[in-house]
């Protein structure tokens, strides 16, 4: 398969994924809007797509005026046959393709907290590969309700953490591709610095590993999904 990875910044995308990808013998293609344009291929050119997390927020258009061309593309994507995965922007990106409500959280989720899968989850193609519940890593300023027609796969005590919608499209709110090195440059970000980073740091070396080895199933379950999809 030919997957695509949108990406948005250096500090979020395909570390994790990107080896998964190859060993499932499929080929990643990576492309950021901030190039000032589209991907260079028809949308059928791509057999999977990732829509990653990014530092901007999904309605700063202002400060990033190429948000509007991403969330454009992602409105012909979603509606077509090409299996896709937002994570955290890219689900808020892909919300607000939908039309679906997009705003700030009143207090931010950022740290380990329970993540409860719903019961449409254990029939999901994606997220039956899933724990009923885990500790989760969250990282977001934003949320969103669940698109027109979707299904709500998962939630956190604040928020809505996981959708599917129709049979191609699945956003995250979750970091299941984050790795520690990732982490450990968002903690030292001082311009969104968490509630307490040595905490959180010492908290992500009991759970790093694990979590890495959940991310891992999320993604093989994506690309196995996206396979069948493809294959018709």
């Amino acid at each position: 398969m030919e997957v695509l990875s949108i990406v948005h910044g250096g500090d979020a995308g395909t570390e994790l994924f990107g080896p998964l990808v190859a060993e499932g013998g499929h080929r990643l293609r990576e492309w950021s809007f901030e190039r000032g344009s589209p991907p260079p291929e028809p949308l059928d050119a791509y057999d999977a797509v990732f829509v990653f997390g990014g530092f901007m927020h999904p309605d700063q258009d202002d400060a990033y005026p190429w948000l509007a061309d991403e969330v454009a593309w992602l409105r012909g994507l979603v509606s077509g046959p090409v299996p896709t995965m937002g994570i955290c922007l890219g689900s808020e990106l892909i919300a607000r393709a939908t039309g679906a409500w997009v705003g700030r959280l009143t207090v931010p989720e950022i740290g380990w907290g329970e993540v409860e899968l719903t019961g449409a989850a254990a029939a999901d193609p994606v997220f039956s590969a899933l724990p009923p519940r885990f500790e989760g890593l969250v990282w977001h300023h934003y949320a969103h309700d669940l698109p027109e027609g979707g299904t709500a796969l998962a939630h956190s005590a604040a928020s809505l953490q996981a959708f599917r919608l129709g049979e191609t499209c699945w956003g995250v709110q979750f970091h299941p591709e984050v790795t520690e090195p990732q982490l450990e440059r968002w903690i030292g970000d001082e311009t969104d610095p968490p509630p307490d980073p040595e905490g959180l740091r010492a908290e992500t070396r009991e759970r790093i590993d694990g979590w890495n080895e959940l991310g891992r199933r999320l993604c093989r379950s994506f690309l196995a999904a996206a396979e069948r999809l493809r294959a018709g």
